[in-house]
């Protein structure tokens, strides 16, 4: 495939010369040194950017286009000698840091994601969202922070996100401007454009984490007590099922992941996900991944669709990356049909509103069942609501442990295990508070101590 139908003129206004069958640009480590575009403002930057695009242009119109570009280490050898040779040709001078911005910048279009790759690189960096061509923000410990980086227009975020989703055969055009897509490294993308996005193409980037947190490591963060830590373990090892519950970014896969790593290393464990995010640790993991409609809007296999065909593979946990829709019924009865110890997450703000979320997806399966069969079906099916929380100072703690006692007439009876208790907030803006336990029991202890899974003395007293 010609090098020269993949990567466009950074110039052009074109942005539909990328072709699907191209293979997946892989990012060099060198281009991270790639410089931030930034505001058009000042006439130098004005200079590098024309000369960029001018440098570029030639350099395209000389590579081979036959080149491999599966080794981005020779790749980059052979852009760079051929950058420097157009540099001499055309009697260019300019200083060496402005040669080496040039370069990098040229590199990153190339070999990786034009002016994004610089963030991506960053380890400290967990998110990345561009909104349109002017306006990229990251996400950096907790916190949002827009950054200078800029696209030149329209046609050059398209052209990053076409590099994105082409070699994984999807694409994204006016009759499908939304897709989802992961990465060769795991990040997980979604990509939407005009005329759903108002304001230019939009493309947010989750990175994925290569060292899976321990839950050691949120000890430490403070996003857990030990106690709570202990207790959550006890639950998985006595198979209890487990859903926890969060806001968008409030870490609810990660919690999930490190639940799992709970999960005996002798257990046949089915993981069904809509973006392969977890990372067990177990030798016994078959991880399925559900896969959208085609082009031709054919062959999607749904979160539901996995659900039910991984019944039939012999699990003894299973886990779902997240819940949100009629697939949550047929993860209910899964619990409730002998598959306990099973996990996932769903989009709720407290533990009763889970309860709340949990009717009304299940209420999507198409099933015309009464609330209060629903809700039977989640008193005997759940054991256990773990509220994940990303609170205003950006740091992230599970708030409440909560267990579902059962039925009261029509409603469902929760009950607090441990909480967070919020005492102020520092001259930082750090919240200050306090991850306790409530004083109250879990029913369920005596399961515990069956299975001779004993906790350390104290651990529910509110004054421990």
């Amino acid at each position: 495939m010609s090098l020269l139908k993949r990567i466009n003129n950074p110039g052009s206004g074109s942005s539909n010369e990328s072709s699907p069958g191209s293979a997946a640009p892989k990012s060099n480590g060198n281009a991270s040194a790639a410089p931030p575009a930034v505001r058009p403002s000042n006439k130098k930057e004005d200079h590098t950017t024309d000369l960029r695009v001018q440098v570029q242009s030639k350099l395209l119109n000389e590579l081979d286009p036959s080149m491999d570009l599966s080794d981005p280490v020779k790749v980059r050898k052979q852009v760079e000698e051929i950058f420097n040779s157009i540099l001499d040709s055309e009697n260019i001078v300019i200083g060496r840091a402005e040669r080496n911005r040039i370069f990098e910048a040229i590199a990153a279009d190339i070999l990786g994601f034009g002016p994004i790759e610089p963030l991506l690189q960053d380890v400290d960096v967990s998110e990345v969202m561009v909104n349109g061509p002017k306006q990229i923000y990251i996400e950096k410990k907790g916190k949002l922070i827009k950054t200078d980086v800029i696209f030149e227009n329209d046609a050059h975020v398209k052209r990053v996100i076409d590099r994105i989703v082409s070699p994984l055969g999807r694409r994204i055009d006016e009759s499908s401007p939304i897709v989802d897509a992961r990465l060769p490294d795991g990040s997980r993308v979604n990509a939407i454009i005009r005329p759903l996005s108002l304001v230019g193409p939009c493309l947010t980037i989750r990175k994925f984490k290569k060292d899976a947190l321990t839950i050691d490591n949120l000890i430490k963060f403070g996003s857990i007590s030990r106690q709570m830590a202990d207790f959550l373990e006890a639950c998985v090892e006595a198979r209890l099922n487990i859903v926890v519950s969060g806001g968008t970014g409030s870490g609810k896969t990660t919690l999930l992941n490190i639940l799992s790593n709970f999960i005996p290393e002798d257990e046949r464990i089915i993981t069904v996900e809509n973006a392969a995010e977890l990372q067990l640790q177990q030798d016994h993991v078959v991880s399925l991944e559900s896969r959208p409609a085609n082009v031709e809007g054919k062959g999607e296999v749904s979160i539901r669709d996995l659900v039910i065909n991984c019944l039939r593979m012999r699990p003894e946990r299973i886990i779902v990356g997240e819940c949100r829709g009629g697939e949550t019924l047929d993860m209910l009865q899964a619990m409730n049909t002998g598959h306990d110890g099973s996990m996932t997450t769903i989009h709720a703000n407290t533990p009763k509103d889970a309860v709340s979320r949990v009717e009304t997806m299940c209420m999507m399966s198409g099933m015309d069942l009464p609330a209060k069969a629903i809700r039977e079906q989640v008193v005997s099916a759940v054991d256990v609501f773990v509220q994940q929380s990303r609170l205003k100072d950006g740091s992230r703690k599970v708030t409440f442990i909560t267990e579902v006692q059962g039925m009261e007439g029509e409603v469902v009876v929760l009950r607090d295990i441990f909480e967070f208790i919020q005492r102020g907030i520092d001259e930082k803006g750090k919240i200050i508070g306090d991850l306790r336990p409530t004083g109250a029991e879990p029913r369920f202890i005596e399961k515990f101590e069956s299975q001779n899974i004993f906790l350390p003395p104290g651990t529910f007293s509110s004054g421990h």
